[in-house]
């Protein structure tokens, strides 16, 4: 007798307990199969492309996190640096990847910004991705090459560059990046004037101003970090309204009488648009667990910076806020593409 006719034929009590052991089993087959789908990620190395090559703010963040998640998940993060045009040209190569989870973008600031800076992007930051998690924000910091810029302090160093409009010259990471919109910020309310010069990553921006081949920067504390402490270069001033617990003697720009100027570098974890829900969701568990580990929160404070706390749907909020915030940054400044 086939196994239907002999639940037909069952009486009702071991008619119902065959139902419930069927019905049970197929729920245990779809919930491992979902399991499968979305517990599973990692089961290979997954590859992370960072817009910016390596050495810069990005990567002082990039890397801790790959080596973390390594131990964590016993699989490999593969850093792949693609720098060029302020970040465009890794997040072109990051929307055109496979949505399957083995593919991340980490990108930041320089992200919101470009949507102002560069007409004719081959992708849209907030239709083309998923954004997942804030991983890091730290705020920008003003440094110049103590052997170009000899001053005390950031009000010396005003009145140096009002007495001497155009002497002075910044790097950024390229037009568009959040180092060239803190620039031209800072010349529209301090009223003074820097020449701009970009390079294709905050890295070789930085390695050029402690060089001296460059007076100085407004970059993100984290990368900067390390060569403020070895007295390469030089702490004038970090934005906002309070000092960084890092950096205690750095005075912050609310001290100064640029109450206004804040501006911070954020770095974020995206996937291409079309990455399933489930594994959306098992990469932001993994980015949170990883964002509570000792190491990191040590490497984080050391850098100046602090974990996101934001949920997915928080995140995705601020991306789409910081979108519009710095179209009117741009519009005011007039900062063009040089």
């Amino acid at each position: 007798m086939n196994q239907s006719n002999d639940i037909i034929g069952a009486s009702p009590n071991r008619r119902d307990l065959l139902r419930a052991a069927g019905a049970t089993g197929l729920g245990l087959a779809a919930g491992g199969a979902w399991a499968q789908a979305a517990g599973g990620w990692p089961s290979k190395p997954v590859n992370l492309i960072v817009p910016f090559p390596a050495g810069g703010g990005t990567d002082a963040f990039a890397r801790p996190l790959a080596a973390q998640f390594s131990k964590s998940t016993g699989k490999t993060l593969v850093i792949d640096n693609r720098g060029g045009a302020g970040g465009t040209v890794g997040a072109s190569a990051a929307a055109k990847a496979h949505a399957d989870g083995y593919n991340l973008f980490m990108g930041g600031v320089h992200h919101v910004i470009a949507p102002s800076m560069y007409p004719k992007l081959d992708y849209d930051i907030e239709k083309d991705f998923v954004p997942l998690a804030l991983l890091a924000s730290v705020p920008q910091v003003v440094v110049v090459n103590p052997r170009n810029i000899k001053v005390a302090d950031i009000r010396q160093f005003l009145a140096l560059m009002k007495a001497n409009p155009g002497k002075f010259n910044y790097g950024s990471a390229g037009a568009g990046s959040s180092h060239h919109l803190a620039g031209e910020l800072f010349k529209l309310q301090t009223g003074s004037f820097i020449t701009h010069i970009p390079y294709r990553g905050a890295g070789p921006a930085l390695q050029d101003l402690i060089a001296g081949n460059v007076d100085m920067m407004f970059d993100g504390l984290g990368s900067s970090a390390t060569h403020i402490k070895g007295g390469r270069i030089k702490a004038l001033m970090v934005s906002g309204s309070k000092r960084n617990p890092a950096f205690p003697d750095v005075p912050c720009a609310a001290e100064v009488g640029l109450p206004d100027y804040t501006v911070s570098t954020w770095y974020g974890l995206w996937t291409p648009k079309g990455t399933p829900a489930d594994v959306q969701a098992r990469i932001v568990d993994e980015i949170r667990k990883l964002g509570n580990t000792e190491d990191i929160k040590t490497i984080w404070a050391g850098n100046g910076a602090e974990f996101g706390q934001l949920s997915q749907a928080d995140f995705g909020k601020m991306v789409g806020s910081e979108v519009r915030r710095w179209a009117q940054v741009v519009k005011a400044s007039g900062a063009k593409l040089e």
